[in-house]
């Protein structure tokens, strides 16, 4: 099957030398683009600049991005080839940066538009806002694939982080949400409406079960 995988963080800058990011090295998913190409399959591998993990990956191509608008551009340029499935497991910023200010000696906000903001400037405030979900959009360009997204809660228990997976596989429109985090606990949970929960206790199991599912042997 042509397969995509994307891997890594997104960042969204603050100004021209500094950025927000997530604690993503990129791992699991350019581990599982090597085991998809290894089973025969064509992948591209999205994966961000970020990314700490950089072991060579047996994946066709692989393609660097940086923000979640870049990010989503990458995708929506590979949805005039044939995808058949694609495994979302990039860890997008939920936020970016909205306008900038600096508190006065009057207790009044000044909004910095400086290219890059000096250190010498004190009681900073920034607006953090929404980021376009990305994972909301693949259904539009992929109609046909195979959809699975990642869910990973520091907060909460199993059962939570479970629900939490079936509401983003029912508000996406994705086939199946991997499950991990602290919340969850060691190993990782394969959601799925119609078979619930599975576990799988590392990330080789994981990958061997994600490949069984490409191949059809594995219900759900």
């Amino acid at each position: 099957m042509n397969c995509v995988v994307t891997a890594g963080p997104t960042y969204e800058p603050l100004d021209e030398a500094r950025r927000l990011t997530n604690l993503s090295t990129g791992r699991l998913g350019s581990e599982l683009a090597t085991c998809l190409a290894a089973q025969g399959h064509e992948v591209v591998l999205l994966l961000g600049s970020g990314a700490t993990f950089r072991t060579p990956s047996r994946a066709s191509r692989t393609l660097e991005f940086t923000t979640p608008a870049d990010l989503a551009a990458r995708l929506a340029a590979l949805a005039s080839g044939p995808v058949d499935a694609v495994f979302h497991a990039a860890a997008v910023s939920d936020f970016g940066f909205g306008r900038v200010f600096e508190r006065d000696a009057g207790g009044g906000l000044v909004e910095r538009t400086d290219r890059k903001i000096p250190t010498s400037v004190s009681n900073l405030l920034v607006e953090l806002r929404p980021t376009p979900k990305v994972i909301a959009q693949l259904r539009g360009w992929f109609p046909s694939a195979r959809l699975v997204g990642w869910k990973y809660e520091v907060d909460g228990d199993p059962a939570s982080v479970i629900a939490k997976g079936l509401d983003q596989i029912a508000r996406n429109r994705t086939d199946a949400c991997v499950v991990n985090g602290p919340a969850y606990g060691a190993g990782f949970g394969w959601v799925t409406p119609a078979a619930g929960c599975r576990h799988w206790a590392d990330a080789p199991a994981l990958y061997a079960a994600l490949g069984a599912w490409l191949a059809g042997e594995c219900a759900g």
